[in-house]
């Protein structure tokens, strides 16, 4: 039995991913949002809002569960939120940049360190996606607050691999980018005006282009990576690359 922990599994790559997982009878996955969208014997919902993180601390031990038949334990953290597009100093309010790091770094960050203490002992391969985004390795204006969050997920990412290998665990962490997706997240991203975000207009022709990537599409071949994360040795990948 393999155990698939994936936040924002509502929708988007979320929804796709646990739906793809589920073709396989073996595989069980929790799925980690407000709301739930998936009926299915082997999907269970924990419904959770990170925004808010005194309940994301107080439900942890509703999320990991004992599995101890588990022959793999698969953490995604995939949930994430653009934030506000906007130049900074330029009435850009100052609890955006809480939320946006509350949701995209934090709450991964006490998922990850939860995930790695609870299964700790258990003799099951364990694996943590955290899902990046070109954006943590360039700067994009109007994007301040996400590109900032995905470098940080990049660099905790890498941290804590280093860790695990220092402490030879065999746990294997991954920074992913997914690429550009048809997501929620793209269609408020064309809805920018480009004096708050100068290449929306690149944006905008990826969908009338048909450039951008189905959630299913992207879906599939982190299923591939999933069943081979022991090809890659580096902790920054991409699916562009697979």
């Amino acid at each position: 039995m393999n155990i698939y922990i994936i936040t924002g599994a509502s929708k988007g790559i979320g929804k796709a991913l646990a739906e793809e997982l589920l073709k396989d009878e073996n595989n069980r996955v929790v799925g980690v949002s407000r709301s739930c969208s998936i009926k299915h014997p082997n999907y269970r919902h924990q419904p959770l809002d990170f925004s808010d993180i005194p309940a994301v601390e107080h439900n942890l031990q509703k999320i990991f569960l004992p599995y101890p038949d588990a022959e793999k334990l698969v953490l995604v953290n995939n949930a994430g939120v653009l934030g506000d597009i906007g130049y900074v100093g330029e009435r850009m309010p100052n609890e955006r940049f809480e939320f946006v790091f509350d949701v995209n770094v934090i709450v991964p960050a006490m998922l990850m360190n939860t995930f790695l203490e609870v299964y700790r002992e258990q003799q099951a391969q364990k694996v943590v996606v955290n899902i990046s985004s070109g954006a943590g390795k360039r700067p994009v204006d109007g994007w301040a607050s996400y590109c900032a969050s995905k470098a940080a997920i990049d660099m905790l990412s890498q941290t804590v691999q280093l860790e695990q290998d220092m402490r030879g665990t065999g746990v294997k962490i991954f920074a992913l980018s997914p690429g550009v997706v048809d997501t929620y997240m793209q269609g408020q991203i064309r809805e920018s005006d480009v004096s708050r975000f100068s290449t929306v207009e690149k944006f905008r022709r990826y969908k009338a282009n048909n450039e951008l990537a189905s959630p299913e599409e992207v879906a599939v071949k982190m299923v591939d990576f999933l069943h081979n994360t022991d090809k890659y040795k580096e902790v920054i990948v991409s699916v562009r690359d697979m």
